[in-house]
């Protein structure tokens, strides 16, 4: 009799245990299926982030390793002459990035856009900056002499700065203003992200403006001062020496930050609302003729964050950089906060796949190993009329198949709504746990700068990885993964299912199928 109609009879008679193969057969289908297309969905979304977001590469000035070699000089003067009790404090210094160098690096492979920062700090010449509630310094000449002071030690840490030793520390009356330089403000980290600062009326800061005595202002400004779009301005370096006169190009509402502001609350040029951009070379003006053809930092954004190390490996080869003096910084924070959710994603389903798998040959083959226990008699008798040992295991193969068929079936409709639940359910807690992250990294961040100070790398008053914690807050998660069933995905399951089949019959009919007719049929008496 053909093997393959007895399978047919054989679920037919064994209803109830095909129902229960079934059931056991489709959830395992499902699973391994919804593994499938969430991480082909994972990956897809990975893909899409990395080539949309990039990453992007800083060069500044290395601060860390200026204060090394200042602390060590310190300290190898302090042991040659030791009869001397008073140590000299290491001078702080910042050598801005000549704008030949930075541009240099702008023209490598794998460069999407770049953007060039300075900043500093200025007066208000011909109009009132919008007063912050703890700044006293134009009530009476010691507070100003007092401001003046924390102004001139704030300024130390400031980008564009300038130089301060213990014998030559510059007198300066408190801020106003901080100026930010940009060569694009559209593309800057303010800028970037739904909750950044937006252009409410006029223009952008653009390549085309430098050279140019341009400036966007904060609205609050704007209408304190009963400003617009046209309106000329009149701003002072902080040592007085400088007086420049800017057009308002544009008028910007401040970004969101959500948190408060100490140091914003008692100095004026830390209130959000008293920041103007200009082009950088306008910055530069402000600051001096030294600081000409120069840019506090330059920021690198890549067409691809995976070609991040491949960039800066031709960069450190560029000689028109001083790389004694200027560090690259890979800021490829917001390309790992978007994607590091997904690959746990992705990595988890991955394993689902690999323990439904093992999970499924062991359930099935039990349970094929009780049914072929159950019909020993069956198989005796089959193999004492001449039956092959081989069709006896292809008809429970068989028997599976069938079954396996039309859960696949059942498993193709199903997985989609299964794999969309679980897999935005699992990406959600992997945002919260990488949001959680990310805010006790931004405390840990927050201590340890001790203020506004920063190496510049891209912006006013912060460092680089300030910049780049802006700019990662600025934007939003992937919060949704777009589930699709694909016939890959179809087959990949389909060739997992009868593998799982394969096992589950193979491995308890080894055993059986090793007794003769006579010893199976003795046995069963």
């Amino acid at each position: 009799m053909n093997f393959i109609k007895r399978a047919f009879w054989s679920i037919k008679a064994r209803l109830g245990r095909s129902i229960l193969l079934f059931i056991i057969f489709t959830i395992v289908s499902v699973l391994v299926l919804s593994g499938f297309t969430i991480q082909s969905a994972a990956n897809k979304a990975s893909e899409l982030a990395r080539k949309e977001l990039g990453g992007t590469v800083t060069l500044s000035y290395d601060r860390e390793k200026q204060m090394q070699a200042a602390q060590q000089e310190n300290s190898n003067s302090s042991s040659e002459s030791s009869s001397s009790t008073e140590k000299t404090r290491p001078s702080f210094r910042t050598t801005p990035v000549k704008l030949s160098a930075a541009e240099s690096l702008a023209k490598l492979d794998h460069v999407d856009s770049y953007n060039f920062y300075s900043s500093t700090q200025a007066l208000a010449k011909n109009f009132e900056p919008v007063k912050s509630s703890g700044d006293t310094s134009q009530s009476d000449e010691s507070s100003n002499t007092s401001t003046s002071d924390s102004s001139s030690s704030a300024n130390e840490a400031m980008p564009g700065g300038g130089s301060v030793d213990d014998g030559n520390r510059p007198q300066m009356v408190q801020a106003d203003l901080s100026v930010s330089g940009v060569l694009n403000s559209a593309t800057s980290t303010d800028f970037t992200g739904d909750s950044a600062a937006k252009i409410t009326s006029g223009r952008a800061i653009t390549a085309s403006d430098v050279g140019k005595k341009v400036v966007i202002v904060e609205e609050t400004l704007a209408e304190q001062n009963e400003w617009k779009v046209g309106d000329t301005i009149e701003i002072q370096s902080s040592d007085e020496a400088t007086t420049v006169a800017l057009k308002i190009v544009g008028i910007y509402k401040a970004r969101d930050t959500g948190t408060s502001n100490d140091m914003a609350n008692n100095f004026s040029f830390l209130n959000p609302y008293n920041k103007i951009y200009v082009p950088y070379t306008a910055a530069n003006t402000l600051k001096g003729s030294d600081y000409t053809d120069t840019v506090d930092s330059a920021v690198y954004t890549m067409d691809d964050a995976a070609n991040i190390s491949s960039f800066e490996a031709v960069a450190k080869k560029v000689k028109t950089v001083d790389w004694d003096e200027f560090k690259l910084d890979a800021n490829d924070t917001l390309y790992k906060q978007m994607v590091g959710p997904i690959e746990n994603v992705a990595s988890f389903s991955k394993n689902v796949v690999y323990i439904v798998s093992i999970a499924g040959i062991l359930i099935l083959a039990l349970l094929v190993m009780m049914q072929i226990r159950e019909r020993k008699y069956e198989m005796g008798v089959l193999l004492s009329i001449g039956e092959k040992k081989t069709k006896l295991l292809g008809q429970f193969f068989v028997e599976i198949f069938i079954v396996a068929l039309i859960s696949f079936v059942v498993a193709g409709l199903a997985s989609p709504f299964v794999a969309q639940v679980a897999g935005n359910q699992l990406l959600e807690q992997q945002n919260a746990s990488a949001e959680t992250a990310t805010s006790n990294s931004s405390s840990s961040q927050g201590r340890q700068s001790g203020g506004p100070g920063g190496n510049g790398g891209g912006g006013p008053f912060g460092n680089a990885s300030q910049t780049l914690q802006n700019l990662t807050q600025n934007q939003e998660e992937i919060k949704e993964l777009n589930i699709q069933v694909t016939p890959k995905e179809l087959a990949k399951m389909a060739g997992i299912g009868f593998v799982i089949a394969f096992i589950s019959v193979v491995l308890p009919g080894i055993t059986i199928l090793r007794m003769n007719p006579k010893t199976i049929l003795t046995k069963q008496e």
